[in-house]
């Protein structure tokens, strides 16, 4: 409970053991979370031994680019890239809007069977996503749309967990007083919509797009079922070829293009990193 009531606090509120304890668990966890990026990068920098190297190989080489070169003459990997980059940005927008929209309806609107129906997108979540592949896989191919990016962001347009962040988020933290305020002003339903509760719920929508961005970009198994041409690739299904080789594994090859397809993940959170936390920790703390 003493260290509960320590991260509560503020830095400023604690003393000196306290402040110094504090930040040594934050530095703790920034290297705990940063090192296995870190020995990522430094194993695609040396030759392919060096991920058996004891202890771990902790420099950085030289042989990067001859790594990634190798890379690039097994995969189409810039187009697999830009492939899942086009995927994860369209399936992110239509999640971010159509769940914010929905999750909006959800909490402050009242209509027939709204919970029952509720309820029934909440248990959608329990769910394995292995037993709607072959339904859904057969409505793609009814549609012809096997081997095209719509079989990869149609069925993804929208999801339960977003519906369930965005209506718990707006719940809280859009007042029913400013809904009606509009409303009193004349305001429609979408006019309301955009211009009160967008503002107040931006966090909200921020961290909700950035988990599914990253979602979609690691997704490797629906992307393997439905494309069929090396061209509509995505980047998972790009690195999966490096480990088909009869040489044994190169692994400063597969490291270093692995890292590369991270860095992707990585500037898109640094950009969005402040809306996250604020998405995350919003109602976590009272003054």
């Amino acid at each position: 409970m003493s260290t509960l009531r320590m991260f509560r606090k503020k830095p400023d509120d604690l003393g000196f053991f306290g402040k110094l304890g504090f930040y040594f668990l934050l530095i703790l966890g920034a290297l705990v979370s940063v090192f296995p990026f870190y020995w990522m990068f430094v194993v695609g920098t040396n030759d392919k031994g060096a991920v058996f190297h004891v202890p771990p190989l902790l420099t950085v080489g030289d042989q990067f680019f001859d790594n990634f070169k190798r890379v690039l003459e097994k995969a189409d990997f810039f187009q697999a890239l830009g492939n899942s980059l086009f995927v994860s940005s369209m399936v992110t927008v239509s999640v971010v809007f159509f769940c914010t929209l929905a999750g909006y309806a959800f909490a402050k609107y009242e209509f027939p069977f709204k919970n029952a129906l509720f309820v029934f997108v909440i248990a959608t979540l329990i769910v394995p996503q292995q037993l709607g592949v072959l339904p859904t896989y057969v409505i793609m191919a009814k549609l012809h749309w096997i081997d095209s990016y719509k079989a990869l962001i149609v069925p993804a347009m929208v999801n339960a967990f977003g519906i369930f962040w965005m209506r718990q988020y707006i719940s809280s933290a859009v007042p029913t007083e400013l809904i009606e305020a509009g409303r009193i002003d004349g305001g429609g339903h979408f006019r309301i919509f955009w211009n009160i509760a967008v503002p107040v719920i931006t966090p909200a929508m921020a961290t909700l797009g950035i988990l599914n961005f990253m979602t979609v970009w690691n997704d490797f198994f629906w992307p393997l079922v439905v494309l069929k041409n090396k061209e509509h690739y995505t980047i998972q299904i790009a690195l999966q070829q490096l480990f088909t080789t009869r040489d044994g594994l190169d692994y400063g090859m597969i490291m270093s293009a692995t890292f590369t397809a991270t860095l992707p993940l990585l500037i898109v959170f640094l950009l969005f990193s402040r809306w996250v936390i604020a998405g995350l920790t919003s109602g976590a703390i009272k003054s």
